[in-house]
């Protein structure tokens, strides 16, 4: 019949209380520094997809707010382009008044 193999005191103890090995400090800045860089990146990503949703809703609310082009619209974009085309005439003819040229 086969015993088993009994432990002896000094072998227990040393199993028992041994301490565990210590980590490489190199292991634990280069583990810390991938977990921050992760998050850091899940953080980036997700203001981003944030910031892509907003924009999108900023388009769709100013598509839904534009009418369809009329021809009113029309008449009054010609009808401003005149006005700023005689308001720039009528500068000019002040700045040649105020330096005394005659036109």
């Amino acid at each position: 019949m086969i015993d088993a193999p009994s432990f002896t005191p000094a072998l227990e103890t040393s199993l028992t209380n041994a301490a565990p090995a210590p980590m490489d400090p190199t292991l634990v800045v280069a583990l810390t520094c991938l977990v921050a860089i992760t998050l850091v990146v899940f953080a980036l990503l997700r203001a981003w997809q944030d910031w892509l949703s907003l924009k999108r809703r900023e388009l769709e609310s100013h598509s839904a707010e534009k009418p369809a082009a009329d021809d009113n619209s029309q008449i009054s974009v010609g009808a401003a382009r005149i006005e700023l085309a005689d308001m720039k005439e009528r500068i000019k003819k002040l700045e040649a008044i105020a330096s005394g040229v005659e036109l």
